[in-house]
């Protein structure tokens, strides 16, 4: 799929090392072909790493894709260097008289947090707001899939008594919704998280369909029925490290944290983990861009 970047993204060189088609500004200009416009609030910390993450899961579709990405203006992180959020990163200001077809909405590291309590909760309920009828689709990640389920259907979260973190085992329901098409009856899914969803409310709501879950974990990917709201509870988007360097990144600072469960081989943390929801992660991404996006924007937005 040609995913279309600014010429100079990092992002762009570990792709192409990677063997993955990434179309430059200069290229797209001679492709007389609409491109699917898809913006990315990245509320992560590591921005770079989750660019890369996102574009690899993203390229499995022979449809063409224009990204923008999005960072907030209330509260700007430290962990991204500034010079990198200046050259390739907008704000809602910038896009909120724009229409997207798609938008993603990634995890953050605030989720012991009360909503209310995130300094850009407001900047991020306007920008929920405004997706209701500039955006096709939208796709929530993690702490974003549990802003969206209290921002859109007030479903609340509760503190777990001790963190999620590992590779967990889900089984599908619904198979005949095109978000689950090419998924077998179970997959696995990277989770990192301190706080859960509650379920009974989910049941409840008669607006959401649950497609995925398991009895030790819970819902894991939730669709609105009509298809404009995607929550993904955990994160299919991670690379086959990532949770080895969370992991070893809180040893060395000290921060008590357990061995990620059913990760690494014999549990053993020298050992390089395998990777295990690749499959579910392509067929998740593509089915969303092509079925809740693609099949569903207006050639041209009135």
């Amino acid at each position: 799929m040609p995913i279309k970047v600014k010429n100079n993204l990092p992002a762009k060189k570990i792709m192409e090392k990677e063997n993955i088609f990434m179309m430059d500004e200069s290229r797209a200009m001679t492709q007389d072909i609409r491109p699917l416009n898809i913006a990315v609030l990245n509320l992560m910390p590591l921005k770079e790493d989750t660019e890369v993450q996102l574009l690899r899961s993203l390229s499995n579709t022979p449809l063409h894709i224009c990204i923008t990405f999005l960072t907030t203006a209330s509260y700007i992180g430290k962990n991204t260097p500034e010079s990198h959020l200046n050259e390739f990163y907008c704000t809602f200001q910038d896009v909120k008289e724009r229409k997207f077809d798609g938008l993603i909405i990634t995890g953050a590291p605030v989720e012991k947090m009360e909503f209310e309590q995130v300094q850009y909760w407001d900047e991020l309920t306007a920008i929920m707001d405004w997706s209701k009828t500039n955006v096709t689709s939208t796709f929530h990640i993690c702490w974003g899939a549990q802003a969206g389920l209290y921002y859109h259907y007030g479903i609340h979260k509760y503190l777990l008594d001790k963190k999620v973190f590992g590779v967990y085992e889900f089984r599908v329901h619904h198979r005949k919704e095109p978000l689950l098409r090419g998924f077998d009856d179970v997959f696995y899914a990277p989770h990192s998280r301190y706080t859960a969803m509650c379920h009974d409310e989910i049941a409840a709501c008669e607006d959401l369909l649950v497609l995925a879950d398991s009895e030790e974990m819970g819902e894991c990917i939730i669709v609105s029925k009509d298809g404009k709201q995607v929550f993904v509870l955990g994160h299919l988007e991670y690379d086959r490290l990532t949770l080895d360097a969370e992991y070893k990144r809180d040893l060395k600072k000290g921060i008590p944290i357990e061995l990620p469960v059913h990760y690494y081989e014999n549990d053993d943390a020298d050992i390089r983990p395998l990777l295990r929801w690749r499959g579910a992660s392509n067929a998740l991404y593509s089915n969303w861009v092509n079925y809740y996006v693609y099949q569903n924007t207006p050639y041209e937005w009135s």
